[in-house]
């Protein structure tokens, strides 16, 4: 037992205590980073174009700030790209995460001196939280991977600029880093593909406990393994691998393979990170959702989902908020970003504490005929299905078909399976069926004859990995949109459809 696990548990006990406090008084702490954050920012461009000094109450606040989305900072942001100081928040941010927009072109998001904590330490309280919990910190004693972008950064005007899981990197505390894997110059190649195979090489008979990334690039590295170890399990491989840190998409649908994958019982510990803040994770391995980050230099906003593209919608603090209802969430941070819509939904499942889902993101919803399908209802419709009968998912996509060659529109399913259901054909009704109770207006909809059901077009093995590698977006941070409000992805996945 190294002195690192040892030392652990006492610092999991105190951090979860104070995480616990914090929660509990949630709605006070809100209040004092939205006071701290406007006294802060009082002197800076924006401040004073928004007059923070008369603002002093939340009512003030709202309407000073409206919403915005990126759109609506970046010309500030480009002051920053410009050597300008004292813009969005005092002095100049340390780093600006690059994010790709799909109506902004590349993003720019500041991480500032004083908001470069929430990352760090929102990371390391996740692990903490697992420990006070399960009382096992073996797996600081090993290899750790951390499936990322890369490192390297870039200069414009003397200001880094990256991904933020390669920024981050740059942040791994010093207690840790003889036990990161990759190796940097593994973790600088940018071919996701050939950094894959570097990967497994470099970790082949390594003692792998812990491994963070997005699941479907985590299944590509398990996939990989299984491949060059002449088909053995995760488990076979890593016998003490105990964790999976995860995020940046539901989970749900890849959790069957990916444990089928490796074979044995590990705890799995959910994540909620953006480049705007670290939001939320899981702090309970036997409790639903994801815990909010109430004190760490992020005050939210919630709007309803359905008034998200009012000129005026409601705008409710943590204090207003209520359970089963879904929102879009809103962030005013020390990194200088001003009642910032991230485009992300969520649904909170308690308020004491405050937990979270996250349920989708504002563009990525089916509405075409007005059903208004959100990502949680596909997701929850598709694991229903497959617990009931069978297959094993690797990847979806679902798109209008609004003028079929032939009958009604409908909806389509792109999916890509590892291990078929044994009738497709019952498959598709019963998703179908599905759908139907999870949203009324769909139900209204093929009822009336408006749509006919949906479509199932089943994806070719390695469908959705080659046709993301086609658009340049194979590994890092790029995720597969479950939905789309029009064909544009489907027309190009339908060429990865199986032929049968």
């Amino acid at each position: 037992m190294s002195i690192k696990s040892v030392l652990a548990k006492p610092l999991a006990g105190f951090v979860s205590r104070q995480q616990r406090r914090y929660a509990q008084e949630a709605v006070d702490y809100q209040n004092e980073i939205l006071e701290d954050l406007l006294e802060l920012a009082e002197d800076t461009a924006f401040g004073r174009n928004h007059k923070f000094s008369q603002v002093l109450t939340y009512a003030d606040f709202k309407q000073a700030v409206p919403l915005r989305d990126y759109e609506g900072i970046k010309s500030y942001v480009n002051w920053i790209l410009n050597g300008e100081k004292n813009v969005l928040w005092p002095g100049k941010p340390l780093y600006l995460a690059k994010t790709s927009g799909t109506t902004s072109g590349v993003k720019y998001i500041p991480i500032t001196r004083d908001s470069i904590p929430n990352h760090i330490n929102t990371a390391r309280n996740a692990l903490l939280a697992l420990i006070n919990q399960t009382e096992d910190a073996a797996f600081l004693n090993g290899k750790m991977i951390f499936l990322s972008g890369s490192p390297q950064l870039q200069k414009k005007n003397n200001l880094l600029v990256g991904r933020l899981s390669g920024i981050v990197n740059h942040h791994i505390p010093a207690y840790l880093r003889n036990n990161q894997l990759p190796t940097y110059n593994t973790n600088c190649i940018e071919d996701w593909e050939l950094k894959l195979e570097a990967i497994v090489q470099e970790t082949l008979g390594q003692d792998m406990r812990l491994i963070s990334g997005i699941p479907p690039w985590i299944q590509m590295y398990f996939d990989r393994l299984h491949e060059v170890s002449g088909g053995k399990t995760i488990g076979e491989i890593f016998p003490n691998l105990s964790v999976i840190v995860h995020g940046g998409v539901n989970f749900s649908p890849y959790q069957q393979k990916l444990s089928d994958s490796i074979g044995k019982k590990v705890n799995f510990i959910e994540t909620y990170p953006a480049s705007e803040g670290f939001i939320a994770y899981q702090d309970k391995q036997d409790e639903e959702g994801l815990l909010l980050n109430v004190n760490s230099g992020i005050f939210f906003e919630f709007v309803p989902v359905n008034e998200i593209f009012d000129e005026n919608p409601t705008r409710l603090s943590l204090a207003e908020v209520r359970t089963g209802e879904n929102y879009a969430i809103v962030l005013t941070t020390n990194a200088g970003l001003w009642a910032y819509l991230i485009g992300d939904t969520v649904k909170f499942v308690s308020l004491e504490p405050p937990r979270i889902i996250v349920t989708g993101r504002i563009k990525h919803f089916i509405s075409a005929f007005g059903e208004h399908v959100i990502a949680e209802e596909v997701e929850k419709s598709l694991l229903a299905v497959t617990n009931t009968l069978g297959g094993k998912v690797v990847e979806f996509h679902v798109s209008p078909c609004v003028n079929p060659a032939d009958g009604l529109p409908h909806h389509a399913w792109w999916i890509e399976f590892d291990e078929l259901p044994a009738d497709t054909t019952a498959f598709a009704k019963k998703l179908d069926e599905q759908m139907t109770q999870a949203n009324i207006y769909y139900k209204d909809l093929i009822q009336g004859n408006v749509l006919s059901p949906s479509q199932l077009h089943i994806i070719r093995k390695d469908g959705f990995r080659d046709y993301m590698k086609s658009l340049g977006k194979l590994g890092g941070q790029n995720k597969v949109p479950r939905l789309a409000n029009d064909d544009t992805f489907a027309k190009g996945l339908s060429h990865f459809v199986l032929k049968r």
